[in-house]
């Protein structure tokens, strides 16, 4: 039972990462295909805001790398804390990526407007950033502390 609940965790935490950075990366990029039809000189700005949800999906691969490399031992050993921090760690990432992308599409709209609002679109897009980035450090912290 043990083996089942901590594979679940380090399941949840790498597909729900991924799947929240396919929803933000998608959302944004819609918005960025029809910017192109109104001002397709801005694409490289609408390209940059169309990627930046795609990180959420790094940290949940970064943090299953690292438990990865802790060995199947200690991921069965700490089965609780591994489905508790799993799950915490991709609903995070899965929420934050599907915001950020909301975020980076309202300033891609805004670009192809023609208003200036890429630097502090990226501004506003790195505060839901900074939530899976602490969930990356949440999920780091057992690895290094246990």
């Amino acid at each position: 039972m043990n083996e089942i609940l901590a594979y679940l965790g380090w399941g949840l935490m790498l597909g729900l990462a991924g799947i929240g950075s396919s929803y933000g990366t998608t959302i944004a990029a819609n918005a960025a295909e029809g910017a192109l039809k109104k001002n397709p000189e801005k694409g490289s700005s609408y390209m940059i805001l169309s990627a930046m949800p795609a990180t959420q999906g790094l940290y949940g691969f970064v943090a299953f790398l690292m438990w990865l490399l802790q060995g199947t031992e200690w991921i069965v050993a700490h089965a609780q804390i591994c489905f508790g921090v799993g799950l915490s760690v991709g609903l995070a990432c899965l929420f934050s990526a599907i915001r950020q992308g909301q975020v980076c599409a309202n300033g891609i709209v805004g670009i192809s407007q023609g208003h200036d609002v890429q630097t502090n679109t990226m501004i506003y897009a790195a505060f839901p950033e900074f939530y899976a980035i602490l969930a990356l450090v949440g999920a780091l912290m057992p690895v290094f502390l246990l």
